[in-house]
């Protein structure tokens, strides 16, 4: 397997990909109708707007994975805000009138678009970047994280950038423990919502 900087023409195996661990890491393609919903929430953005911290690792069948990031937090979200989300919004309605626990998973991502989450300061002042990963089950389990993990941050400390945080479901166990071997400590919990993990750089 090959790691290299993604292309504009990758979107679409990034895409798959996203969608196919959008379960905790497993396939999420049955909680969606809509399957390119979570590269656009999840992955599409940093490829048009952070193409140089996004690297994926390709095999003789393609795009086994990626991972992405933004050097600062809290300019990507501002860029996303007037970059990324207004072509969405434009796609996707608020899904307004609808009671929270009654949304599909799509209108959850409708939602999100319309009025996303940012990320608490306080819980970032030393660990400003970010990032995700995703591999799909044939990457898993051959060193090929680690090196995509290294990859980007390296990426990130030859930007001058402190320290890096990224999120994660207290639920994908595996996906906790990766990240504890990587030197990663909690930041702050958010119960069933997830872990705040950072790393300084």
């Amino acid at each position: 397997m090959q790691i290299r900087q993604a292309l504009a023409t990758d979107r679409d195996a990034i895409y798959d990909i996203c969608v196919r661990t959008a379960d905790f890491g497993n396939d999420g393609r049955h909680l969606y109708e809509d399957h390119e919903l979570p590269g656009h929430m999840w992955a599409g953005a940093y490829l048009a707007l952070e193409p140089r911290l996004a690297f994926v690792v390709a095999d003789d069948e393609g795009v086994a994975g990626y991972v992405i990031g933004a050097l600062d937090t809290m300019d990507f979200e501002r860029r996303l805000e007037s970059d990324w989300w207004p072509a969405l919004r434009d796609c996707y309605p608020n899904p307004t009138g609808i009671a929270r626990d009654l949304r599909s998973r799509d209108q959850q991502i409708h939602r999100s678009m319309h009025r996303p989450v940012l990320t608490p300061p306080e819980f970032i002042g030393e660990h400003p970047s970010h990032l995700h990963i995703d591999l799909l089950p044939r990457a898993q389990g051959r060193g090929v994280g680690t090196a995509m993990m290294t990859t980007l941050l390296n990426a990130l400390r030859a930007l001058d950038s402190p320290g890096v945080h990224l999120g994660v479901s207290p639920s994908n166990e595996r996906a906790v423990a990766f990240y504890k071997h990587l030197k990663f400590t909690t930041l702050a919990e958010f119960g069933e919502h997830g872990l705040l993990m950072g790393l300084r750089l």
